[in-house]
């Protein structure tokens, strides 16, 4: 494979009608692009894996990595970071909800605007989830940015762009994913924020309860909130000579 400058990775877990799909249509809409598709399949059980890996035939920018356990959504997502050959990570969930299509969005906003932000993150702004679930996002949403004060309205968003060493910097813990826009701004860096589309699920179902959810963000919240506190910046570094 050339050398690539973009890593999109994508975590799945028993999405089998969905990831092949996911996948072409990624390969579509980067076809002219310097990049590397990394679905890591978080111990599925179903045939995720072996689609997947029958696809690579087609789709010569997709790269496959396999769990032998499973252990999460945020590990997923680490495992495919570490793996990654380009500079520049795009990420998005691997259930079809996010499109693909709005990546190079963030992707423009990321290389353009000046100062770079650390981190371009989509907002959904008509989710296309059941009502108990949109309601346990809002919620939840409501209680992490009150007490974050991180700014973001949409912290479940799949959708980000960030380069893989600020990724790297980024305390590292379970569920990790859905507070990286608080975890990057701790690192004094700006974190932007575009509205994206959010789609039906086709295939298969949630692999979270909706306030089971809640429930361990609060827990989690405040691990975060503590990281927060915790945090000493350095200002401006230089190199002497």
């Amino acid at each position: 494979m050339e050398e690539v400058s973009l890593s999109i990775v994508v975590p799945v877990f028993n999405e089998e009608g969905n990831a092949v799909r996911l996948a072409h249509e990624i390969a579509d809409v980067f076809k002219d692009t310097s990049y590397e598709m990394i679905f890591v399949d978080d111990a599925s059980t179903d045939a995720t894996l072996g689609t997947l890996v029958v696809a690579k035939a087609d789709l010569p920018t997709l790269r496959v990595l396999h769990h032998q356990k499973n252990a999460g959504q945020s590990r997923a997502i680490r495992t495919g970071a570490l793996a990654a050959k380009g500079e520049i990570l795009g990420i998005l969930d691997g259930d079809g909800q996010n499109d693909p299509a709005d990546l190079p969005m963030l992707l423009d906003h990321y290389q353009t605007t000046a100062p770079r932000p650390g981190m371009v993150t989509g907002e959904r702004l008509k989710r296309q989830d059941h009502w108990n679930k949109r309601l346990a996002s809002k919620l939840g949403n409501a209680i992490r940015g009150l007490i974050l004060r991180d700014g973001i309205r949409d912290a479940g968003c799949g959708l980000k762009i960030l380069s893989r060493q600020t990724y790297l910097r980024l305390p590292f813990f379970d569920h990790q994913h859905r507070y990286m826009a608080a975890l990057t701004i701790r690192e004094g860096l700006k974190v932007a924020t575009l509205p994206v589309r959010h789609r039906p699920r086709q295939s298969g179902q949630s692999k979270y309860s909706n306030f089971g959810r809640l429930a361990v963000s609060i827990r989690d919240i405040l691990g975060v909130m503590w990281l927060q506190s915790r945090a000493r910046r350095p200002g401006d570094i230089a190199e002497k000579q």
